[in-house]
């Protein structure tokens, strides 16, 4: 798996995936911005993972899933790196068939033991770096 951000402008980046998707990467003040910021689009890529996961196993079960939103919120350290220390999933099912206690037991294993964005978050990942000039 592979990403290539570039820079737009200082404090503006568009990343790409192989097949050409795209994403804006926003690092401006608030009342500027025009995408989310890496930390953001991190949440995002939790609850949609999460999510998707969620739903593929409500419909194994042959349950309807007529609407699912995914409130992230986290909270993260004052000092650099500033690093979430906190997230909190708040998932809004609107399905006539699924009861509370399987939302519960499914949304609890979507979040925790499928989501490999969670999965990912949950331990000590090895990352590199290496500094090209062209």
């Amino acid at each position: 798996m592979k990403t290539t951000a570039t820079l737009l402008g200082d404090y503006e980046f568009e990343s790409v995936n192989p097949n050409g998707n795209k994403v804006l990467l926003d690092m401006r003040p608030a009342e500027e911005k025009q995408g989310q910021s890496p930390t953001e689009l991190l949440l995002s890529a939790l609850s949609g993972c999460a999510s998707v996961d969620l739903v593929q196993m409500l419909k194994k079960r042959k349950r309807t899933v007529n609407g699912l939103k995914v409130e992230a919120e986290g909270t993260r350290r004052e000092e650099h790196p500033r690093a979430f220390t906190h997230i909190k999933l708040t998932f809004i099912l609107q399905s006539p068939d699924a009861t509370q206690e399987e939302f519960e037991k499914l949304g609890h294993m979507a979040a925790t033991k499928y989501c490999s964005v969670a999965g990912t978050l949950n331990c000590q990942v090895d990352h590199f770096f290496e500094i090209v000039r062209d």
